[in-house]
């Protein structure tokens, strides 16, 4: 029973995207595709025990869920002219959930119109992340709630909120036309890039890295690129994904603690998704439209390819931020070119920009803002300012492992101060 259990379970965070597109397709409605699919594998647990297991077991659930709509729409006496076009698909599209063999349907359009929907713009970023989570990646309300630290009601609130918005503001299930698909389809990649970095470098909480959120926002990536493969910002989010998540076993020291990239073993760096990244990323750069996650993507390259610290590319690290900045400004962005500069150019010139940029406001809650500067002025000698950097930092840090190697930097700053 464990392994049926199992199975069911792949199945479901496997196909359970592809399948939900379909059944609110035919359904309107999120909660009654929902509710379809949950009594399909509920029948899946039941039949496969004595029938085993089917050669495509998603097909056989799509099938079961799709006649399980059938069931919805018969118990409800939907009225006759929403009724019959879902009987009508349903009855002549999906055979019984018996016919396991038959080829599952077409989903890409299915797909395509989830995920649009469930990024569109009138929905807040959180309930988009949320519904993004639930429907195309199959995470259960207590997962996500568990992976973003909010408790589940207010979770579970959040994507009720959001259906709604969805029936309420009539927001249509459809891919956006050309003229606003660049625009749709950045709001798409934003929300899988916050899931990835929420996941790389928690916000709060005791853990640095939820690796649950980084693999579920690398699966969206991969989705994304399987949808739209032409369009190169797709390859390069996912190559940057891809490359940031490789240094993840090296990221943390055998006690949990933060190990910085200058000091990380580059031995125990994932060869398999650097060199998958390295491919995506020349291929997006090959259709010649370069735009911000390519960009951070060739970056995130350049530090994977150095075999060592000293051998990092620096100034083409920074030409590259330097062009970052001409298609995506930002005091974040800016902050990373002057650590490059200070790398690539000597530390007094980085520390200038960063010293300029603290004086803008514009990342005065910013604990990296701080923790660069302070590491900057580490480096130089400088070790009282230093540990003043380091500790407004740590006041700013509200993630455990962080503060950590805050205070660790602080006792050491202390130290070294004493010992002159």
């Amino acid at each position: 029973m464990a392994d049926l259990t199992a199975a069911v379970e792949s199945v479901f965070r496997q196909e359970s995207g592809r399948i939900i597109a379909s059944l609110i397709r035919i359904s309107g409605s999120f909660d009654m595709a929902e509710e379809a699919l949950q009594e399909a594998l509920t029948s899946a647990l039941a039949s496969w025990p004595e029938k085993g297991i089917p050669d495509n077991p998603g097909a056989w659930i799509t099938r079961a869920a799709h006649n399980k709509l059938i069931d919805q729409a018969r118990r409800e006496r939907t009225r006759r002219e929403k009724q019959e076009p879902l009987l009508y698909e349903s009855q002549t599209c999906v055979p019984g959930p018996d016919s396991a063999t038959e080829e599952p349907m077409t989903d890409t359009d299915d797909r395509l119109r989830l995920i649009f929907t469930c990024c569109h713009p009138a929905l807040n970023v959180e309930a988009q992340v949320a519904l993004t989570l639930r429907t195309l990646g199959g995470l259960t309300t207590t997962e996500i709630a568990r992976a973003f630290l909010v408790p589940e009601p207010t979770l579970a609130q959040r994507l009720v909120r959001a259906k709604r918005k969805i029936q309420d503001a009539r927001i249509p299930y459809e891919v956006p036309n050309s003229q606003r698909l660049p625009e749709r389809l950045a709001s798409v990649q934003s929300v899988i890039y916050l899931v990835f970095n929420e996941g790389y470098v928690s916000t709060a909480g005791d853990s640095l890295v939820r690796k649950e959120l980084c693999t579920e926002a690398i699966r969206l990536g991969r989705t994304l690129c399987e949808l739209l493969p032409k369009e190169p910002e797709n390859l390069g989010l996912l190559a940057l994904m891809l490359l940031h998540d490789s240094r993840r076993a090296s990221r943390t020291d055998s006690k949990g603690g933060l190990v910085t990239l200058e000091e990380q073993d580059r031995s125990r760096w994932d060869r398999s998704q650097i060199q998958e990244g390295l491919m995506l990323v020349e291929k997006a750069l090959r259709m010649r439209r370069a735009g911000p996650y390519q960009l951070q993507a060739a970056i995130a390259a350049l530090h994977a390819e150095a075999a060592s610290p000293s051998e990092t590319d620096w100034r083409q690290i920074e030409a590259l931020y330097r062009e970052l900045m001409t298609h995506h400004a930002s005091p974040v962005i800016a902050l990373n070119h002057a650590v490059a500069v200070a790398m690539s150019r000597g530390i007094q010139h980085g520390l200038a920009l960063i010293d300029q940029l603290e004086r803008t406001g514009e990342l005065v809650q910013y604990h990296l803002l701080y923790g660069a500067r302070a590491d900057l002025l580490r480096r130089l000698g400088r070790k009282e300012e230093a540990c003043r950097a380091y500790t407004k930092a740590l006041d700013l840090c509200a993630n455990k492992i962080e503060q950590d190697y805050l205070r660790r930097r602080i006792e050491e700053a202390r130290s070294d101060k004493s010992s002159d």
